[in-house]
């Protein structure tokens, strides 16, 4: 089975409160026959563009993501993919 594609489905621009803080949209994508919502949008200290990925956290404290890319490699071609569709819509405004 060939790879499913990866499509970025909406974005929603993150508050003024939240963009202040780094954090800049939401994103909900689709791959295959998979709806990923609750993507976020953030820009890095040192200005770039980063995904988060949605997660839970247990009762002590740890994070357990309920979907995420398998490795670093992953993470950025999916990054790399989500940025440029982002890129090409007329609705996206960093």
């Amino acid at each position: 089975m060939a790879d499913p594609t990866l499509l970025v489905r909406t974005w929603a621009r993150g508050s003024d409160d939240d963009r202040r803080s780094g954090l800049l949209g939401f994103i909900s994508a689709i791959y295959g026959n998979i709806l990923l919502d609750g993507i976020t949008l953030r820009r890095t200290a040192d200005g770039r563009f980063a995904l988060s990925f949605p997660a839970r956290t247990d009762r002590s404290g740890r994070r357990h993501a309920y979907f995420r890319p398998v490795d670093d490699d992953a993470r950025k071609g999916i990054e790399a993919e989500i940025l440029w569709q982002l890129g090409e819509r007329e609705d996206f405004q960093p």
